[in-house]
């Protein structure tokens, strides 16, 4: 019989199965339809949602709508200046991935032909990062996005049954050789395995990604990790809930 393992020491001095402190503040642009600061520990991401009357060429006359998210982070999000993507031209390939995972996502909840040929664009910009910023964001993005869908419903433009379901997202990874929950930037740089998990609020799976830094970590290593992101994303979902009463 395996011998069990010892708690992980986390920097944080968090248990294996804990979450970072999570706040989730709605109504904090003044123009925007909906909008939600997020905070995962000392990750701070700002997502507000814009209604577009109107959608991309390729889904004109198709009768459906559209949700879409762009994601950014500021210069000094970080410990040291990044130059803005705007001033170098173009988008790097990471923040291509992370919003096209934030607007998939997200439309994985939203009844698309009952919105009709409308688009919500979800913008996630990234104030302060210590790991997860992807994860905080399509969290966050889904109080901004539910608001926004709010905003519509109460102008008779949509029904609120057009969003279908919650959904959130967390980071898991292998660190230290212990799962862990929610990994902040030292354990992520460190970690030999990470991965993200997305689910909505029936915990239904909409999206996994998850690589081995350094040796392949197991099948039961893959079901430990999902068994902690359920359980967390389990709590980020009340956390919503709460947020929205």
């Amino acid at each position: 019989m395996e011998a069990a393992r010892p708690p992980a020491t986390r920097p944080s001095k968090r248990a294996p199965t804990d979450l970072r402190p999570v706040s989730l503040e709605r109504g904090v642009s003044r123009h925007a339809e909906g909008s939600c600061l997020v905070r995962y520990g000392d990750t701070h991401v700002f997502c507000t949602a814009s209604l577009d009357q109107g959608v991309p060429p390729w889904l004109r006359g198709g009768g459906r709508g559209w949700v879409t998210a762009e994601y950014g982070m500021l210069p000094r999000a970080t410990n040291e200046r990044t130059r803005r993507e705007a001033s170098a031209g173009k988008q790097s390939g990471r923040t291509l991935e992370i919003q096209r995972l934030i607007g998939r996502s997200l439309r994985a909840v939203v009844d698309l032909p009952a919105l009709g040929e409308r688009q919500i664009v979800v913008d996630c910009d990234v104030i302060q990062a210590d790991g997860g910023t992807r994860t905080a964001a399509i969290t966050g993005g889904w109080i901004a996005l539910r608001d926004c869908i709010e905003w519509m419903a109460a102008r008779d433009m949509v029904q609120r049954s057009v969003l279908r379901d919650h959904v959130a997202a967390v980071s898991v990874g292998i660190f230290r050789g212990t799962p862990v929950l929610d990994l902040d930037y030292i354990e992520d740089s460190e970690a030999e395995t990470d991965a993200n998990f997305v689910m909505t609020g029936s915990a239904g799976i909409v999206e996994i990604q998850g690589t081995a830094e350094g040796a392949p970590f197991s099948e039961e290593e893959l079901h430990a990790l999902l068994a902690l992101a359920k359980g967390g994303i389990a709590q980020l979902v009340e956390l919503q809930k709460l947020a929205i009463l």
